[in-house]
């Protein structure tokens, strides 16, 4: 059944990390009752330490400024990027203690001027939570009081249409690049979306993909009712459903795998952003008109991920697994020596 389940996360990169190790000598231990923290000793004497994703990999000055979407934003810009349109408002409390006037007023009346629909979104966190594409004043009113329950900056934002692509770079290399295509389902002219949407958790269940979906989500509701359709709701024999905006793989998003065929100037193009944001393993989100395996037309940068989360990535084939492992092995090599 899908449902909201709490539990523990569980990235899988203790677990990687524990299984290549022994191929340049080190030792990795996890801390036994969360497993999200780990000691990597290697042969030549040094610890290493991470946490969730996060490794001694990136500066942390560089590293936290990646973790504020607005703030990234900025710099990414700065440095002759382009960036998607948008402005970050305040919950009304942290407004007033900040003395602003960015109140979540002020951000319908920003969004009212960019014109419906507009993207709202927490202004940190990972894995899509919350972003979500608004037709109205009252979606609008509804998403952001969410988005303040947790996150007391929001950015609203012009949609920009395109694929979208998550390029994975470890300093002067492309790790993995793959377009990301959102979560969606097929008719059968049987089942209802619902149906399907728990048929599609069971099989990536059955792929050993840690893939939750959840009806309760509100953007899938707001989507479905966009669409004109509900969970009960048939769709016909081969009608693919899509039932978010956002394409992340943690949601249920599917990825087709690019690495192989990305065009050189996106390759360089990556590799310099992430270089010039002063990091050097970084997840490049990417929005291009057209193809990644084209040369460069038209394209915005998403965001930048200095903690790239690649567990779901590593779930969807054993190709994927091996370029994950063979990525923390060149980490591994690069964190013992020091550099």
């Amino acid at each position: 059944m899908i449902k909201k389940r709490k539990r523990h996360p569980t990235p899988i990169l203790g677990t990687v990390l524990q299984k290549i190790a022994p191929k340049i000598g080190a030792v990795v231990t996890m801390e036994p009752h969360w497993q999200i923290v780990g000691q990597i000793a290697f042969k030549n004497g040094k610890n290493s330490y991470f946490r969730y994703s996060t490794l001694d990999l990136n500066p942390m000055g560089a590293s936290e400024l990646a973790q504020d979407k607005d703030f990234a934003n900025y710099f990414i810009k700065k440095e002759g990027y382009p960036v998607v349109e948008g402005e970050a408002f305040y919950s009304n409390d942290w407004a007033r203690a900040i003395r602003s006037k960015r109140t979540i007023d002020a951000a319908y009346r920003y969004a009212q001027k960019l014109g419906w629909p507009v993207i709202v979104k927490p202004n940190s966190g990972s894995q899509g939570v919350g972003v979500t594409l608004v037709h109205t004043k009252l979606e609008f009113y509804q998403t952001l009081r969410r988005i303040f329950k947790r996150d007391r900056v929001a950015l609203v934002q012009r949609p920009v249409m395109g694929r979208d692509y998550r390029v994975v770079v470890l300093d002067q290399e492309i790790i993995s690049a793959y377009e990301r295509i959102p979560l969606s389902v097929v008719g059968n002219d049987r089942s209802s979306i619902a149906g399907l949407l728990k048929r599609k958790e069971r099989e990536f269940k059955a792929s050993s993909r840690d893939t939750r979906l959840r009806l309760d989500d509100p953007r899938i509701s707001l989507k479905l009712k966009r669409l004109g359709l509900s969970f009960t709701s048939v769709p016909a024999a081969g009608e693919r459903v899509y039932l978010l905006d956002n394409a992340n793989l943690s949601t249920g998003g599917n990825s087709v795998d690019v690495t192989s065929r990305i065009h050189p100037a996106f390759k360089r193009l990556a590799i310099k952003l992430t270089k010039d944001l002063g990091l050097r393993l970084c997840g490049v989100d990417l929005m291009v008109e057209g193809s990644i395996t084209d040369k460069p037309n038209k394209y915005w940068v998403l965001e930048i991920n200095s903690a790239p989360g690649l567990d779901h990535y590593a779930q969807t084939g054993k190709a994927q697994q091996q370029i994950v492992e063979d990525l923390y092995l060149k980490v591994l090599k690069s964190l013992e020596r020091g550099r």
